[in-house]
Formats: structure tokens, sequence, C-alpha cells
């Protein structure tokens, strides 16, 4: 049966990946972006995440093309690294307000349709960095461990209307941001990984696909780390 499902920042790497996994079972896919071109076969949508009222402008189109949001995926993010001592107010900030203060809004935002259904998935990309930390990523790591608490209070406020929210914490994986990083810190980041790879954005689209689907109608408030064992323990 063909659902509503909304993708935050769907237009490349591990949004797309998700995108492109829904899109292919049938559902109808919407993916907001911010530059470049939305992906052929969905719905794309223009959107700053951090304006509340392109935000709501975003799902009232979603809604008339396609009805109310039934799977939200909030995989928008973005990076702002520096050493604690470097890092500025507006880095720590804007990296907040994009991960996880805009992962609220969205969230907020889908309930009105998922109440009334009685029925709903959310689903929140984070990251291992959000539960072992990382050197120069306090803004992030404090931003995708956010996305823990976010989403396991709202698995307890809304799990008795049939609405499930879960975690997804990629580790390292095969994108853009990971093509820019030097060799060096690549390889010393493919050490710490048992499988010794990153991740394909395929792979943690499987496991949003997963949590979307029907096998996990009774997991909510879970982690689920794809990340080659970087995080275990974690």
């Amino acid at each position: 049966m063909s659902r509503s499902v909304f993708i935050t920042g769907g237009n490349r790497g591990i949004g797309l990946a998700i995108a492109q996994a829904m899109a292919a079972d049938g559902d109808k896919v919407a993916v907001t972006y911010r530059s470049g071109e939305p992906p052929a076969g969905v719905l794309g949508v223009k959107c700053d995440i951090t304006d509340p009222e392109q935000v709501e402008a975003a799902f009232q189109r979603i809604e008339e093309a396609h009805g109310p949001v039934e799977v939200l995926v909030a995989n928008a993010g973005i990076t702002r690294d520096a050493l604690l001592m470097r890092m500025s107010e507006d880095d720590f900030g804007d990296v907040v307000g994009t991960n996880l203060t805009a992962a609220y809004r969205v969230a907020k935002r889908a309930t009105r349709g998922m109440l009334r259904a009685r029925k709903g998935r959310m689903i929140f990309i984070g990251s291992t960095v959000g539960l072992r930390g990382e050197a120069g990523q306090a803004n992030y790591a404090a931003a995708k461990a956010g996305l823990v608490g976010l989403a396991r209070s709202i698995a307890r406020e809304l799990g008795s209307r049939g609405i499930t929210a879960n975690v997804v914490t990629p580790g390292l994986t095969e994108t853009d941001m990971t093509a820019a990083l030097p060799q060096e810190r690549l390889d010393a980041m493919l050490e710490e990984i048992p499988l010794r790879k990153a991740a394909r954005p395929e792979d943690i689209a499987a496991a949003v696909r997963f949590l979307a689907g029907e096998e996990a109608s009774y997991i909510t408030g879970a982690v689920i780390p794809v990340d080659g064992g970087a995080g275990m323990g974690h």
C-alpha cells in the first residue's frame, strides 16, 4: 500500500538513497532540498528546515500532493567542525538548530496527520558520533545525541496512538562529505571500524526501510547502529 513519505535532505547521500529505496517500494516520496536538484521520481520541495514558515509550507504542499505524512525521516544535517576552544557560538547553534531543533520541528508538524490516522513512523538519522563522541565535533555529537532523547520521548508520548519513533545511527559512510577527507584521516577512521570499510548510503537506507515497514511495527524507542561495529558498547 502506497504511503506518504517525507524525507528531509533527500537529494544526495544518505537521504537520496532512502528516497530511492522508498520510491522503489511504491511509496509516494517527498524530499526537501536547499540546493541542486531533487532526484527524479519524487516530489522535491525546496525548504530551509530551520525556518518554521518554510516547514509549514512544505507540509502543506506534500499533504496536497500525497496526503498526510505517514512516514517521516528526519535526515537533514550539517557539520561545522572545530575544537571546543575554537568553536564559535554560531557554529554550535547552527549545527544544533539544523540537526536537532529542525528534527523536533518536522516531527511536531507530522504528528497532526499521524494522530488523526492513529498510526505513523518517525525515523531520525543520528550518528555513531552522537553515542561515542568525537574530538572537534562537540556540536554535531551533542545534536545527534539529542535525537535519541527526542525519539524516545516521542515513543513514550505517542506509542498508544500507534506512532513509533526510532533512531538509525550511521558510522563512516561513503558520501560527498567523506570523499573530501584527507586519506590519512580516512585511514585512521577505518582502523576504528571492525569491518574495516565504510558503509554505503544504501546500507543506511535498508535499515530505514525496515523500520518504516510492517515487520518493525513493534519496534519503538530503539537505536539501530549501521556503523560496521564502530560504536558497539555505546
